[in-house]
């Protein structure tokens, strides 16, 4: 199982894959992965099958079972990630020893209605298509063998199949404006509000109140947005050939911590980055004619877990561009992002009109200051 989405990864409790089977196959055995389900193997005596459901669901094992359960590319708890961010573990794998399937590539048939979670709904899978057999080398690389047949599948993932409102906000702020542009209210839909717990409740205080359910319901802290993630860009420093800015992210859920995490931000200045402090970056260039897309994420082993909600419950960096003198302004919201999407689902933005704006005089009190300055120079060589 490749991921090649860039900036989307499958956290956890991880991917869950399923499929129908054209006759009656059953699985005797697997490694690197298991079936929820055995079903029902009561026509077999002495060796009973791993699964004799005509529906098998698979997923992945935990890390750390025995070593002769494992398969290259397994056990990480179904947590896969995004091929921008670690092509090397965008993969996962398992083996599966299939019987009464037939011998031959004529009698093998394809399964099909493949399904797959990641770990919710989101995520449609065309048919199997038979494609040239995989080639196998021996250990020592000097002999080649075929498989029998090999087909792929093909999964797309769609934001709006996965869930009816967006999963985070934006909030905009700037040194040159008072103003700070919040989330829009109930961004991510209300329906939690009910249930949403007040920063200082002493419910937190609960042991366990931090722990997954198993229908990955969240516990929202209550805001106006009702996101599970903000994230919030301010406009922080403007120098004579660069400017800075700084991107700060949110965790309001209690009961879920983002690992792996990315940002991707969407800013025609993107194409002139000069240095991001405490992230990683990597520019996203679909189209080589146009460099305005990047995505930030963790640095492993500091900050690429975003914890919980919460005193911890945050990420920060600061980013340093240069400026293109052509195009460069802080007129209009032109600082701010374009788009911006957290874990590859697009984050909702405050509506144009309400961006911190230029002030109509910072123009006129800059000639002002300018000049007030020349005449304290011209007083103090006068009277020299």
């Amino acid at each position: 199982m490749h991921n090649f989405q860039m900036y989307r990864h499958i956290i956890s409790p991880g991917w869950t894959l399923g499929w129908t089977w054209a006759k009656k196959e059953v699985i005797w055995s697997m490694v690197g992965a298991q079936t929820t389900e055995q079903g029902d193997c009561s026509k077999f005596k002495g060796n009973i099958p791993h699964c004799c459901k005509k529906t098998p669901t698979v997923v992945d094992l935990l890390p750390g079972v025995p070593y002769n359960q494992q398969f290259s590319n397994c056990c990480k708890g179904g947590v896969v990630s995004s091929w921008g961010q670690d092509p090397a573990a965008s993969v996962s794998a398992f083996q599966v020893s299939v019987g009464l399937a037939g011998t031959s590539n004529k009698t093998v048939k394809l399964p099909k209605n493949f399904t797959l979670l990641g770990p919710g709904p989101g995520y449609t899978c065309g048919r199997a298509k038979i494609v040239p057999p995989t080639n196998f080398l021996t250990p020592d690389r000097r002999r080649k063998t075929q498989a029998l047949m090999t087909w792929n599948v093909t999964c797309t993932y769609s934001q709006l199949r996965a869930r009816k409102n967006p999963s985070c906000c934006v909030s905009f702020s700037s040194f040159y404006n008072e103003t700070i542009t919040p989330c829009p209210s109930c961004a991510c839909g209300c329906q939690n509000k009910n249930n949403c717990v007040q920063s200082n409740s002493k419910l937190l205080s609960m042991v366990g109140i931090n722990t997954p359910r198993k229908d990955n319901v969240p516990l929202l802290q209550c805001t106006h947005h009702m996101c599970p993630i903000r994230v919030h860009w301010h406009v922080k420093v403007n120098y004579k050939d660069y400017w800075r800015a700084k991107v700060s992210i949110t965790n309001f859920n209690y009961r879920l911590n983002y690992t792996l995490w990315t940002l991707v931000v969407q800013h025609p200045n993107l194409n002139n980055v000069t240095q991001v402090f405490s992230f990683d970056y990597k520019p996203l260039v679909p189209y080589e004619s146009i460099n305005d897309t990047g995505m930030f994420y963790g640095t492993k082993f500091y900050n690429d877990q975003l914890m919980e909600a919460g005193p911890f419950g945050n990420v920060q960096s600061e980013v340093l561009l240069q400026k293109d003198k052509n195009t460069f302004t802080f007129k209009q919201g032109w600082a701010f992002p374009r788009k911006v999407y957290f874990n590859g689902d697009e984050c909702m933005l405050p509506l144009p009109e309400s961006y911190p704006f230029l002030p109509n005089s910072a123009h006129q009190n800059l000639l002002a200051f300018s000049t007030f300055i020349s005449s304290v120079i011209f007083l103090l060589v006068t009277v020299w």
